[in-house]
């Protein structure tokens, strides 16, 4: 079992590859926005290792799911040429919505200032 150490800059490589290949990606399934890759978790024994993904854009998340599925095997082959590693992790994909959740948080604190910078105050 790999240490903790190890296992975050294992995380960052993977992160690293991916951010790349993905942006090779042809499947337009794949392709419908920016994807960011904002975290990876490698399981302790470095078999498996889930991914989350940002997508900046409009985003039919069941087709992206499923362009995704189809492309993880090339992008598994593509981490183990890249990385030195006994095992390739099997790859699995969640989207991130706190990048989009944060901004809708920001949107909402902006009408909220700018109604109460509409008000007028109370003199008395």
């Amino acid at each position: 079992m790999a240490n903790s150490n190890r296992i975050g800059r294992i995380n960052d490589d993977i992160q690293r590859v991916l951010s790349d290949r993905l942006r090779q990606v042809k499947d337009p399934r794949v392709q419908q926005g920016m994807i960011s890759v904002t975290r990876v978790e490698t399981t302790g024994d470095l078999r498996y290792a889930k991914v989350w993904l940002s997508v900046l854009g409009e985003l039919n998340e069941r087709e992206f799911k499923r362009g995704l599925k189809s492309c993880a095997g090339w992008l598994r082959h593509e981490l183990g040429e890249t990385l030195s590693l006994r095992y390739t992790p099997e790859l699995t994909f969640e989207l991130d919505h706190s990048i989009e959740y944060g901004a809708k948080i920001s949107r909402m604190i902006e009408q909220i200032e700018e109604a109460e910078g509409h008000e007028e105050p109370d003199s008395e």
